[in-house]
């Protein structure tokens, strides 16, 4: 077999499985030792045979990571991470969730108890968290003023 149907065959197996970016693809064949120019090849080819779809990527990815419970900044970074640029998250946010503040809501009441009154290293952590899932510190301090926390 030669290298552009093995190529080929590689990156078909990989997205009946996944949806995958270009990116993602590239480093898979890269670091399976084929040259750039025949992955970039055989690449442009199922671009146009529409079996690798950016935009279907960046929509089903969008979609895992919100029901996952991540927020913006996070799915964002991964995205780009993938080599996904300028990606509309809302319309995908609004098919599967009312807004970010409900997912923000929901991973909270998950992972947290429903205390209004917990110690400011309590609030930190949580608060931290929180952060780390991709959602924005003023978002944080607006579900924390919403559900009434306070310090001890």
């Amino acid at each position: 077999m030669d290298s552009k149907k093995r190529i080929k065959a590689i990156c078909l197996q990989l997205l009946a499985r996944r949806d995958h970016s270009v990116l993602e693809l590239i480093r898979k064949l890269k670091f399976k030792g084929f040259e750039l120019s025949l992955i970039n090849e055989v690449l442009a080819q199922l671009l146009a045979d529409n079996y690798l779809n950016e935009q279907r990527y960046a929509e089903s990815f969008t979609r895992q990571r919100i029901l996952k419970g991540y927020g913006p900044k996070r799915i964002e970074y991964e995205l780009n991470q993938a080599g996904i640029d300028d990606f509309d998250m809302d319309s995908v946010l609004d098919e599967t969730a009312d807004s970010w503040m409900d997912v923000l809501a929901k991973v909270y009441e998950k992972k947290f108890s429903q205390e209004t009154v917990i110690t400011p290293n309590e609030w930190a952590k949580r608060s931290r968290f929180l952060q780390q899932r991709g959602f924005t510190g003023s978002m944080v301090s607006a579900l924390f003023k919403t559900l009434n926390i306070r310090f001890e």
